[in-house]
């Protein structure tokens, strides 16, 4: 990938076709697992990816450098992301309402390696924090953003970014502790 956002956004302008090739090299698999963590599901995070591509598509013209192009298309991701979670309905739950200390079900597909029993505990602690708190959580340690560009991305402040990362390592931890 010997090219950089300014890059993909003049080949956008210019050939939208081939922008929109080095768009898909630069970002398809990083925007993929930063839904696929909020999503879960295989076929969602694809679904929502696909989509995410589209609005891309069809919005770069409006793109305004107010902020960098990364956060723009992560947060295009991440509005994908909670529009699926909302179409299936589901309810997110944090660490304090689940019942009698009771596991969240972490959805079984193909894609999904059980194996690694600490990763999957991992994944249920993540999925189980407020829906803030596993967005900064997911783009902070997963995807190594900034917490300026994460403020951008969820629509919110760096102060409360840091919070809510900071909540989401505390709970993340006891889940650890607490689940065997």
């Amino acid at each position: 990938m010997g090219f950089n956002d300014s890059d993909i956004l003049s080949a956008l302008r210019q050939d939208p076709e081939e922008g929109f090739r080095m768009l898909a090299e630069k970002y398809g698999e990083p925007l993929y697992w930063h839904i696929r963590r909020l999503v879960s599901l295989h076929a969602d995070a694809q679904d929502a990816t696909q989509e995410t591509f589209v609005r891309i598509f069809r919005s770069f013209r409006h793109f305004k450098n107010d902020c960098s192009f990364k956060s723009w298309l992560y947060k295009i991701a991440t509005n994908e992301a909670l529009r699926i979670l909302s179409q299936r309905g589901k309810r997110q739950s944090a660490l304090s309402e689940l019942p009698d200390g009771g596991e969240l079900d972490m959805p079984a597909d193909e894609y999904t390696d059980f194996s690694d029993l600490e990763a999957v505990k991992l994944q249920r602690a993540i999925q189980s924090l407020p829906e803030k708190q596993r967005l900064a959580f997911n783009l902070r340690y997963y995807d190594e953003l900034g917490y300026e560009e994460i403020a951008e991305i969820a629509g919110s402040t760096v102060a409360a970014v840091k919070a809510n990362y900071h909540f989401a390592k505390e709970k993340i931890v006891e889940y650890m502790n607490t689940h065997d």
